[in-house]
């Protein structure tokens, strides 16, 4: 490997070292855990290198477990502590005969966050209100409500907008984007990269406006395969047997990645997310006549994003209750 190459890699590393380092700080505001656990085959050789490696860039440790004669154990063992990690709320991440006997490595991550909002939507003004599927089908959804200042900033080119809503101290924010028309999310949604919403986000593109804000109370749940994902990535190689490279990792030949799953579970409440408990006071403008409506009764995007380092922790799409 070129050392320039190196360099950067290292540096990537560091960068992610002080990112998790800061994050996970004890605040009085919200609640954010990133967790890495590895958990390997007891009787696989990994390279202490490595291990110290992930010990000090991802705060990951190295768990062994007995995949060749329990594996099925081993994997409720995993599910277990992915669960307690996220306070029960990411529940069997690996399902039954994901893992066998031939395992030997797996990675997990886990980001658990729980805050309020800044201004809290006040329950009494939660009210039943038609959410559309599509232009022909619709269902009730508990929608959430109010007025007042928000950053906005309308995506002409996309026919879309977005809306960033502060929690508490205001490192972290969720921000919609919706599309104006009922059906519009398909037809944007490839348009949607790490790389645009950093730039649709931007603080100086997003303005400060009165908004009238109607958003659904919603829960998401979701597990899937992030191999697909990290093959359109590039990094197809690391499920290949004949040519993946991973000995920087173990002297071992052979070993290659077999599952990277993914699971996240985000609540959606008047309090905030994951419905945190909080006596904030909220307050309405009632008395401003210019002001933008943001009514989130078809399906949309949201993601969470630390503000300072414009890191998105979770991201995901609401199309139906």
């Amino acid at each position: 490997m070129p050392a320039t190459k190196i360099e950067k890699t290292e540096e990537i590393h560091h960068q992610l070292q002080t990112f998790l380092s800061e994050i996970s700080q004890p605040n009085n505001n919200y609640e954010l855990k990133i967790a890495n656990r590895l958990f390997g085959e007891k009787t696989y050789l990994f390279l202490q290198k490595y291990l110290d490696y992930v010990e000090k860039y991802y705060h990951a440790s190295l768990e062994p477990v007995d995949f060749v004669n329990a594996a099925d154990e081993s994997r409720k063992k995993i599910n277990s502590w992915v669960e307690s990690q996220t306070h029960e709320k990411v529940k069997d991440l690996f399902p039954d005969a994901t893992l066998s006997s031939t395992t030997k490595l797996v990675l997990v991550n886990i980001v658990h966050f729980k805050g309020q909002w800044d201004r809290e939507f006040k329950k009494e003004h939660t009210k039943e209100e038609e959410f559309w599927l599509d232009k022909n089908t619709s269902k009730p959804v508990q929608m959430m409500t109010q007025r007042n200042s928000f950053s906005f900033t309308l995506l002409k080119d996309l026919q879309a907008q977005i809306l960033g809503i502060p929690y508490k101290n205001s490192d972290l924010s969720m921000f919609v984007l919706l599309p104006n028309d009922i059906d519009g999310l398909e037809k944007i949604i490839n348009e949607v990269s790490p790389e645009k919403l950093v730039e649709w986000t931007n603080p100086g593109r997003m303005k400060e406006r009165t908004v009238d804000l109607h958003l659904p109370r919603f829960e998401v749940e979701d597990s899937y395969d992030l191999e697909a994902a990290l093959g359109a990535m590039g990094l197809g190689n690391a499920f290949s047997e004949l040519k993946a490279d991973y000995s920087g990792m173990s002297p071992r030949s052979g070993l290659h990645a077999q599952k990277f799953l993914h699971g996240s579970f985000v609540v959606v409440s008047e309090e905030g997310t994951e419905a945190a408990a909080g006596t904030g006071m909220g307050f309405a403008v009632t008395s401003v006549l210019n002001y933008e409506t943001f009514h989130c009764n078809h399906p949309f995007l949201f993601f969470i994003r630390h503000n300072e380092s414009n890191s998105v922790l979770f991201f995901g799409k609401f199309s139906s209750p």
